[in-house]
């Protein structure tokens, strides 16, 4: 199977998964009928209430890899930045909702009270939406992790701070369980089971810190860990390495015999 077939398989099969969680969710509104909407019939709120949770999963889920991108750039806190930017997000996806709610028209423009309350209304109801999805991805690297489930004889004694350096550059809720690292521009984008995050170090220099981790740098800008590789693609003279969470590696022409020799094939 080639790479952009398999790109497009994993992106799809997360967007289906991510979209059923919303139409569930759209659904328990429907049934509920919050805000005044009680009184419709049952199948108008069942359409309005998945189509609205559609719209709000659009508008709030770019907000992960945008928190991770500032709180790397501008070393902000990441739970002030999930706060502003989720208000901030309610206020198009609140005159979206306003827009639809009057279509075909004439559409009035709002009051000031009723421009506050459709934004609480809507803020109330993301909000606790992106909590949920947080929740959720938080579940999955706490299953990749096991993190909590380790005894007092399991947690990590004065021996694990020989553990590689670079390892300690990585934050906590990224684990250590390394994958790869992936060059951009003065940064290294680091990969874990956990998740992924930027580190302002040079590859070259991040390579330095990985002293006891089997690994190889496959590419000009990619480095992978050995044991991450869950397999190969090729498309015609292009090679990449599979790696967990839909992560693949390119593999450079020029280092093809080298890790073929070594057994990565």
């Amino acid at each position: 199977m080639n790479q952009p077939q398999t790109a497009s398989a994993r992106i799809a099969r997360k967007l289906v998964i991510d979209l059923s969680v919303m139409t569930v969710i759209g659904l328990v509104l429907a049934m509920i009928g919050p805000f005044g909407t009680a009184t419709a019939p049952l199948a108008l709120r069942l359409v309005s209430w998945v189509g609205l949770a559609w719209l709000g999963y659009a508008f709030y889920r770019p907000l992960a890899p945008l928190v991770a991108w500032l709180h790397m750039r501008l070393e902000l806190p990441k739970v002030g930045l999930w706060i502003g930017l989720i208000l901030l997000a309610t206020m198009p996806l609140t005159a979206a909702i306003w827009v639809i709610e009057f279509l075909p028209g004439p559409i009035p423009a709002p009051t000031l009270e009723d421009a506050l309350l459709a934004y609480l209304n809507v803020l109330v109801i993301g909000a606790s939406i992106v909590v949920v999805f947080y929740l959720l991805e938080r579940g999955k690297g706490d299953t990749h992790g096991q993190a909590s489930a380790l005894s007092p004889a399991e947690k990590p004694t004065p021996q694990d701070d020989l553990r590689p350096a670079f390892l300690a550059r990585l934050s906590a809720e990224l684990g250590s369980d390394l994958i790869a690292l992936e060059m951009e521009d003065h940064y290294v984008r680091a990969h874990t089971m956990l998740g992924s995050d930027l580190v302002l170090l040079r590859l070259r220099d991040a390579l330095g810190e990985l002293d006891g981790i089997d690994g190889a740098q496959v590419h000009r800008s990619w480095w992978v860990a050995r044991d991450a590789v869950e397999g190969v693609e090729r498309e015609g003279r292009s090679v990449r390495l599979v790696l967990p969470r839909g992560i693949a590696a390119p593999v450079a022409r020029s280092r093809m015999a080298e890790l073929t020799k070594a057994g990565w094939f």
